[in-house]
């Protein structure tokens, strides 16, 4: 029974719920620590110039539209020029955000410029995940009823799926871009680190990834993935179709990614 239960760890880990495919390996919340650790260090590090501050807010938003993408919800597929637009939209609101925020604290303490990577990955979450996943807010996710048995698509469940999915994005970014800063800005007063200046990078990225260990599953955890609304809550029209097919149902479930 224990090997079975492992099987289905490892096979939900790397299979989309909805699409049964194989994910993207890189896409994968397995890959969130080892790729965000590398990415999140770099980003804290090299904050103090313009073309820093573009690559690797580049990079971050490329590799967040990755995971969006293969952790969405939903089995509708998307074309290429669909997919293609939307990156270019996330990547491309995200790195303004990064930027403009950037020139805003040239004036302010040195503390509040390494919160600047902070900021800029919130705000491009709200941008990023949207436009990653607008196809679900524009046709609906599939919802169910509590034996799994399809009953529509709702825009409504995907706006609360990826209001969830920001806010767990959000918090799992607070620990490894909040705490870091903080050691670091205290460090490199330090002798130490005056005398030896490359180790700031390894530094920083394993303080990163010291918090991501925790902070990953812990946001993941927020909310559950097979969430749940109430029928009433879903559109006028979605409502009428589940009544038809059971009108005592209450309660709908859905695979709000992650």
């Amino acid at each position: 029974e224990d090997q079975l239960w492992r099987a289905k760890y490892i096979y939900d880990s790397a299979f989309h719920p909805d699409t049964g495919e194989k994910m993207f390996l890189i896409g994968r919340m397995s890959a969130q620590v080892p790729m965000n650790m590398t990415i999140t260090g770099c980003m804290l590090t090299f904050y103090r110039t313009t073309p820093a501050v573009l690559f690797w807010q580049w990079v971050n938003q490329s590799f967040n539209a990755i995971v969006n993408y293969t952790n969405r919800s939903g089995d509708a597929p998307i074309t290429t020029s669909q997919l293609g637009t939307a990156y270019v939209s996330a990547t491309t609101g995200a790195v303004v955000t990064a930027l403009g925020l950037k020139s805003l604290t040239k004036h302010l303490p040195a503390i509040v410029g390494r919160y600047v990577p902070f900021a800029a990955v919130a705000a491009a979450n709200c941008i990023n995940i949207p436009l990653m996943r607008q196809r679900e807010l524009k046709l609906g996710i599939p919802v169910t009823d509590g034996n799994g048995n399809r009953l529509g698509e709702s825009a409504a469940a995907a706006q609360k799926a990826i209001f969830q999915v920001v806010v767990s994005r959000i918090g799992m970014a607070v620990p490894a871009m909040a705490i870091p800063p903080v050691i670091m800005n205290t460090l490199e007063k330090r002798a130490f680190l005056k005398r030896y200046p490359y180790l700031n990078a390894p530094l920083q990225v394993g303080l990163v990834g010291l918090c991501l260990v925790f902070a990953t599953p812990l946001c993941c955890a927020l909310f559950p993935q097979k969430s749940s609304m109430p029928v009433s809550r879903l559109e006028p029209e979605v409502q009428a179709r589940i009544r038809e097919k059971d009108p005592w149902l209450e309660t709908v479930y859905f695979n709000k990614g992650l």
